[in-house]
């Protein structure tokens, strides 16, 4: 493999794992405080219709991010307002938060456009990329880590400052202990239905950020389907970090690079049908999944949360 290709492929692989970065850490804030979310694949069409749609309209990128930002806040304060306030099953509301993001994704977006037009081959102001200087010019790292547009940088900033926040912090620390045992977390003074709204609203928040990068720096455009399964992806992805945002990355860039690779070898001419590569990330991602699941459990360190999924009343306690 000559040094362009794996450069090529490298490049993909951080940009494409960018949006489920995001997204995988935005779910761990999620779970680690007890709340279940499975309306992610809804959350990041939302995002990265809202932002496309609103840079193409207004021209303004930061408009565009905090436009999809405060959408995936919206929508996560109905899921937090459904399993944490009114103690509905959080599988059946995240699952309903799925359904209704897509669908309504799907609708607005044939009607965004010039003249209530389809939003598909637009192309409005997107997020470019950046080279920084010296860095840039490294062989092999340098395009992949250092040609980037300005949210991948931030990433690279959000994933030890994620890691730090979740671990050495004492909100970190509240955060974990509602998510593991919300009776004591409350005995100790903790406002636990407070730590769950604000978790799950910032978790979504930072999911349909990663939709926004979808539809800004990776695709450049809106098409139906955008995510691709990117938001189920993410969540095994949660499983497959034990809840740890450094983990996190693994997951997110193994996808990316095979991602990546299969689309190097379509454009190669491979004999490979074209919709079995394009099914090679999911079957990557699932495999890998099952055998650290498996390893994990076989030593009883998965680490999930265990209040995860589980509704609270203080009333209940004791």
């Amino acid at each position: 493999m000559n040094i362009s290709l794996l450069t090529s492929i490298l490049t993909i692989t951080v940009r494409a794992g960018t949006s489920l970065i995001l997204a995988t850490i935005g779910e761990i804030y999620t779970e680690r405080s007890g709340v279940l979310n499975l309306g992610l694949e809804g959350m990041m069409m939302m995002g990265a219709l809202s932002a496309f749609a609103v840079a193409y309209h207004t021209g303004s990128l930061l408009i565009a991010l905090l436009i999809a930002i405060l959408v995936g806040g919206l929508l996560a304060a109905l899921h937090a307002f459904l399993s944490i306030s009114l103690r509905a099953d959080q599988v059946v509301s995240g699952l309903t938060l799925t359904l209704f993001g897509t669908g309504l994704a799907s609708f607005l977006g044939q009607r965004l456009g010039p003249g209530g037009t389809y939003l598909v081959g637009l192309v409005g102001p997107s997020l470019e990329r950046v080279p920084i200087p010296f860095l840039s010019s490294l062989p092999l790292v340098g395009p992949s880590l250092f040609d980037q547009d300005l949210l991948t940088y931030a990433m690279y900033l959000f994933v030890p400052f994620s890691w730090w926040y979740l671990y050495k912090t004492r909100p970190g620390l509240y955060m974990r202990a509602v998510g593991e045992n919300p009776q004591t977390a409350d005995a100790m003074g903790i406002d636990v239905s407070r730590t769950r709204y604000l978790y799950t609203i910032v978790g979504g928040m930072l999911v349909a950020l990663g939709g926004a990068h979808l539809s800004l720096a990776y695709t450049k455009g809106w098409a139906e389907n955008i995510t691709g399964g990117r938001g189920w992806i993410a969540i095994a992805l949660v499983i497959f970090a034990m809840w740890d945002p450094l983990r996190a990355v693994i997951g997110a860039l193994l996808f990316g690079g095979i991602n990546a690779i299969q689309f190097r070898m379509q454009a190669a001419g491979t004999t490979i049908p074209a919709a079995l590569l394009n099914m090679l990330p999911y079957i990557i991602t699932i495999l890998v999944l099952v055998a650290i699941t498996w390893w994990e459990a076989l030593r009883k360190r998965i680490g999930a949360p265990a209040a995860l999924g589980l509704p609270y009343a203080r009333e209940e306690k004791g």
